[in-house]
């Protein structure tokens, strides 16, 4: 044995176990380089911060994360501005994230800082709320149930409860949210029908997501249209605070100050949030999804996707651990499942 024998066989050692300890499983179940630090990150940036719908969707993520072994994040904008996320994701991209599951606040405004991200090897999902137009600008799109289908539907829940009659106004989330547009225009599209010949729309106000200008808009519509017979609020904040204003105003259906048959309010949110209402009367009915399977297949298809496992091809079906087969629409759109309807039979059974 030559003197540098022992030298030798000491670095081969060395070098199997820095080899070894840099290896490790990833989500998806190959090895990576890099050990721990170089588990797949995931940030969730939701619309902005103290939203419960959007709690719900990182709960779905961040469940969906730990069984795929990732490292996850939430940030989000105080506020959601139409570019109020622009910060938020610059400064993802420069922590090396590798998938963005992002509710957008605007339909074009983030497009060039998702260019940037994308070709740097980030994947971008959008989830709820997507680049309606401007899709061309993310990977995939995970809406919770066919959007055409939800202004249809919220008018007729409206419809059937006011006997297809009276005004009604609209209280939206901001101007700029593609999803709550898209709602809007079904809404007025279905108003065309002759079904609805005797239901007049006479209002759209925003509460930007947030209670206390959602308060003050419902407030206002009371004021400015003493025939109002409904309100149709196709956004969890924005559906609490007006329920909120009806039950101090006691004009809700059979309430103290009712005129007529009173006002009757509808839209969509999560059943924790409206349980209360629907106790009271308050409220009759309202729609929804659940939005956790949205996070937990937004998750899924972007570890995929950012794998180089999955191809996205239009009318492919792709099966998600734990929520089924889903379909790869036009515009690589994905939808989450049906709509629900929650009344006083059956909120209970439900619990988000």
């Amino acid at each position: 044995m030559t003197k540098r024998t022992p030298y030798l066989l000491a670095t081969l050692v060395l070098a199997s176990l820095i080899v070894g300890c840099n290896s490790s499983k990833s989500a998806e179940g190959g090895t990576v380089e890099g050990g721990p630090a170089a588990k797949t990150k995931l940030v969730f940036i939701p619309k902005n911060t103290g939203n419960p719908y959007f709690n719900q969707v990182g709960k779905g993520i961040e469940k969906a994360a730990g069984e795929l072994t990732l490292e996850f994040d939430t940030q989000a904008p105080a506020a959601a501005d139409a570019t109020s996320q622009l910060p938020v994701i610059k400064d993802q991209v420069q922590r090396g994230v590798q998938i963005i599951v992002l509710s957008s606040n605007s339909p074009d405004a983030l497009n060039e800082a998702l260019d940037q991200a994308r070709a740097k090897g980030t994947t971008i999902v959008t989830v709820d709320s997507d680049l309606t137009g401007n899709e061309g600008h993310r990977d995939v799109g995970v809406l919770p149930t066919d959007f055409s289908k939800i202004g249809p539907a919220q008018l007729e829940l409206l419809g059937k409860a006011i006997n297809y009659e009276g005004e009604f106004a609209i209280l939206s989330a901001t101007t700029d949210a593609p999803n709550q547009n898209a709602w809007i225009a079904g809404m007025k599209e279905a108003l065309k029908d002759s079904k609805y010949a005797k239901m007049k729309l006479v209002e759209v106000v925003y509460g930007d997501d947030e209670p206390q200008k959602s308060s003050t808009e419902a407030e206002s519509l009371l004021t400015k249209h003493p025939n109002l017979r409904g309100i149709i609020s196709p956004t969890s904040v924005g559906l609490a605070a007006a329920a909120q204003v009806l039950e101090n105003a006691g004009v809700y259906p059979g309430g103290p100050k009712a005129k007529g048959a009173g006002i009757v309010l509808t839209g969509l949110s999560t059943p924790n949030q409206m349980k209360k209402a629907v106790e009271k009367g308050v409220v009759a009915s309202f729609q929804l999804w659940d939005p956790a399977d949205m996070g937990a297949i937004a998750t899924y298809l972007g570890v995929q996707l950012q794998s180089k496992k999955l191809t996205l091809k239009v009318g492919d079906t792709v099966e998600v651990p734990g929520h089924g087969k889903v379909t790869i629409g036009e515009k690589n759109i994905v939808f989450a499942g049906p709509l629900l309807t929650f009344d006083k039979n059956n909120i209970g059974k439900y619990d988000f």
